[in-house]
């Protein structure tokens, strides 16, 4: 786990992060650095979303496989990384690298 929390401890650290959420494949959570009602909102709906862009991508190209996922609003970025058994979810502030 130690590598784990490495990794979770390097993402933490970019400009902009304000959440990182681990879910299995089934759509529940493992990890969070988000208070459990957002940690739950995010699980459930990032990865019912994956899962359906990882239909799409299959339907049209039936060798082809979903890597990344990137979702950008006025609000916030959210990064999808699915891989076999677990999803990676990072939301971050889009205008953080923006210097106010």
């Amino acid at each position: 786990m130690s590598e784990v929390e490495e990794t979770l401890n390097r993402i933490k650290t970019h400009k902009g992060v304000s959440g990182i959420v681990i879910v299995n494949s089934e759509g529940v959570p493992m990890r969070s650095t988000l208070d459990s009602k957002q940690t739950l909102q995010y699980s459930a709906l990032i990865s019912q979303l994956a899962a359906k862009a990882r239909s799409v991508v299959r339907e049209l190209d039936p060798q082809n496989d979903l890597t990344f996922l990137r979702i950008r609003s006025k609000k916030h970025e959210i990064m999808v990384a699915p891989d076999r058994d677990y999803i990676l979810i990072v939301i971050q502030d889009p205008n953080a690298d923006q210097g106010s």
